[in-house]
């Protein structure tokens, strides 16, 4: 090879990866190669050779950094500039006609008329969203719980259908900061043969695709993830500047002029009907697809009508998902044994003869709860129907009685809690343990209570728990902040350096933001976004446990059923014994409560940035909106009060022009932040 100066290298490497780049796109993406595999080997071994001799050329997003990483210790996580909702579930025909309905009520349209929806394939993989700057992937995180996920960045450049630059395919600008979000998918095909790979091996199997597209992502090694063959197929974006959109069909069209693959096939159906055909003609094709599918995901596609509908607490009013029918198959039911939960309840489980249920051998389902056994009348021996749907626990349908030999034997309720032989009582149609020293309860509890987003206690996990409950060093949740170091140490496995780590993590979380505590509590409906809404809510823990079912289903995005268990929990007295006995150990709630200045120029107002401010970053400032009593949105419509310009606005600012809204420059911006702290709060 002819030896190059470095500016001449410099030009040759971006052609070479220009054109990798693009011959990526054409075979991972289109499945269409325009030349074939040794010419293109011919380009990476070049492109390979110049950034061997200049070094300093290489760059993340060169085609040559795909394969693997250095291990990583643990992920990190990343925050959503826009939360990543889940979807409603319409489990058939009727669900979907009231979810048109609905939207028809919410925009004051008769119900004959017909909305404009974009119906696609809902693929069953793991949910990521990647991020470009300047069109060059800089980051990816998965779902999480909405609000923020784990950095899989490393992760992530490993799969191929993921661009490393964008593409400019048909002319299409490419976006300064754009968030695509995506399902990262195992085809059924490859997945067989990574699970026969592992059985071979002795590892565990995989339980089925999606499981292993989600446990690939997730590898601490990026050199694993690379060697799996992972698909991703884009649904949608998050943020985004320098581009604009009128409907949802024109950001897929979009994508796919960036690179993306996207959900296909995907039509336009003007009114539910036309969604039921398409929906009824998927389900019967479901089993011709290359990918697990479970069903369809049905979009308003005006998206000035996503800002008009908006959305709960956890989902979009604009968009449901249309769920398949579960799978179903016979086989027997050999035994009931009685399961114990982190709560007391108290649930018997189905021992079955082994049977392959849409590509997953299942020998164990739930039967709900005692009266549904009773209702359906279930006999350990029976011949049974069970279905199973996506990674849903399999359910036990029906017995089929005409199998019936006269040997079946009813399925009896336990007396006692099978794991501590404690009192049982009924609560609704459920039975419970009531004995708060139970190992089954607590050794959960405990874990629950020590997980990131609760108090986050690091080392104590499964193991430790467990032993903690099993020496009876901790016979309830509050127990955990009386723990001594000599305690500690006449356990296996620890030392004084361990003993006094765990001390020090306890002793960390003995003053915890009020949402963290809530959600290490356990509350049933309670996770930890609503954590979060009930702590700006509610300055205090004895404020909220006064509050009542009224009080609670004011706030936005809480329903009957949270509102009641939130009720329940705090009447039950032991939760209050515990609550207080930590409070005795040194345990601090801080406040979490948005006060608002009284005379905040944001108060009510909605606020949307573009461009880059001087003073602080954009989630910065959008805290700062939120925190005196407005709402920061990530794009502009007639709903917009302001706009705040800072530097290289982008299509934003021009829309803000077009509609005259009121335009902020950062100075303006800070003003009016000063003259709204500068009050007095309430």
């Amino acid at each position: 090879m002819t030896r190059l100066t470095r500016e001449e290298a410099k030009k040759r490497i971006e052609e070479l990866r220009k054109e990798i780049h693009y011959h990526n796109y054409r075979y991972y993406v289109l499945n269409d190669p325009v030349i074939s595999d040794a010419e293109y080997d011919a380009l990476m071994r070049e492109l390979r050779e110049l950034e061997a001799q200049f070094p300093d050329l290489i760059t993340p997003d060169s085609p040559t950094q795909r394969v693997g990483a250095p291990p990583q210790e643990e992920f990190k996580t990343r925050r959503h500039a826009i939360p990543m909702m889940s979807l409603e579930d319409a489990r058939n025909e009727d669900e979907l006609r009231e979810f048109d309905q609905r939207i028809k009520r919410m925009l004051g349209l008769s119900p004959s008329a017909k909305i404009e929806y974009v119906v696609e394939p809902k693929y069953d993989g793991a949910s990521l969203e990647v991020t470009y700057e300047n069109g060059v992937l800089v980051a990816a995180a998965t779902r999480g719980d909405g609000v923020t996920g784990e950095d899989v960045t490393a992760n992530a450049r490993t799969i191929r259908p993921i661009p490393l630059r964008l593409l400019s395919l048909n002319g299409v600008p490419i976006p300064r900061v754009l968030d695509v979000r995506g399902e990262v998918l195992m085809k059924k095909a490859d997945f067989e043969a990574l699970n026969r790979e592992r059985e071979a091996r002795g590892e565990t199997l995989f339980a089925n695709p999606r499981n292993a597209a989600a446990g690939s992502l997730r590898q601490l090694d990026p050199n694993i993830t690379a060697q799996r063959k992972l698909d991703f197929i884009a649904w949608g974006i998050g943020r985004v500047e320098g581009l604009t959109f009128q409907t949802h069909t024109q950001v897929l069209d979009t994508l796919e002029k960036l690179g993306f693959k996207t959900s296909y096939p995907r039509r336009i159906c003007k009114g539910i009907d036309e969604v039921i055909e398409y929906y009824r003609d998927l389900e019967e094709k479901r089993d011709d697809f290359a990918y697990e599918l479970d069903g369809i995901v049905v979009k308003v596609n005006d998206l000035a009508l996503w800002e008009r509908l908006g959305t709960t607490a956890r989902s979009p009013r604009y968009a449901i998902a249309g769920k398949f029918k579960p799978r179903e198959k016979t086989t027997r039911l050999l035994d009931v044994v009685h399961q114990v939960g982190r709560t007391g309840i108290i649930t018997p489980v189905a021992v079955l003869e082994p049977v392959e249920v849409g590509g997953v051998t299942v020998s164990r389902a739930t039967l709900h709860n005692y009266e549904e056994v009773e209702r359906k009348d279930i006999r350990i021996g029976d011949w049974v129907l069970i279905y199973r749907a996506g990674d849903v626990i399999p359910e036990v349908v029906k017995p089929i009685k005409d199998r019936r030999t006269g040997d079946e034997k009813p399925i009896v309720p336990p007396t006692q809690c099978p794991v501590c032989q404690g009192p049982v009582v009924k609560e609704g149609a459920y039975l419970k343990c009531i004995n708060l020293a139970c190992p089954a309860q607590l050794k959960g509890a405990l874990k629950h209570m020590a997980s990131r987003h609760a108090l986050d206690i690091e080392g104590l996990g499964e193991k430790i728990s467990n032993l903690l409950v099993e020496t009876g060093l901790v016979k309830d949740p509050a127990d955990l902040f009386y723990l001594k170091k000599e305690d500690l140490l006449r356990l296996p496995g620890f030392a004084e350096k361990s003993a006094q780590n765990l001390l020090d993590q306890i002793d960390r979380a003995r003053k915890i933001p009020l949402s963290r505590f809530l959600m290490a509590l356990g509350i049933p409906g309670v996770g930890s976004h609503m954590a979060r809404v009930l702590a700006r809510h509610f300055e205090t823990l004895e404020e909220l446990m006064k509050a009542s079912e009224e009080v609670l289903l004011r706030i936005e995005g809480i329903g009957p059923e949270t509102a009641r268990s939130i009720v329940a929990f705090f009447r039950e007295p032991h939760n209050l014994r515990i609550i207080e006995k930590m409070k005795k150990a040194g345990v601090t709630l801080l406040s979490e409560k948005v006060k608002v200045p009284v005379s905040s120029p944001f108060a009510g107002k909605t606020v949307v940035f573009t461009g880059a401010l001087q003073s602080m970053s954009r989630e910065e400032a959008q805290k700062l909106v939120e925190s005196l009593g407005g709402r920061a949105a990530s794009s502009v419509s007639r709903k917009t009060d302001f706009v705040v310009v800072g530097e290289n606005p982008g299509s934003k600012y021009r829309k803000a022009l077009e509609l005259g809204i009121r335009i902020l420059n950062e100075e303006e911006f800070l003003s009016m932040v000063k003259q709204a702290t500068s009050t007095d709060r309430v």
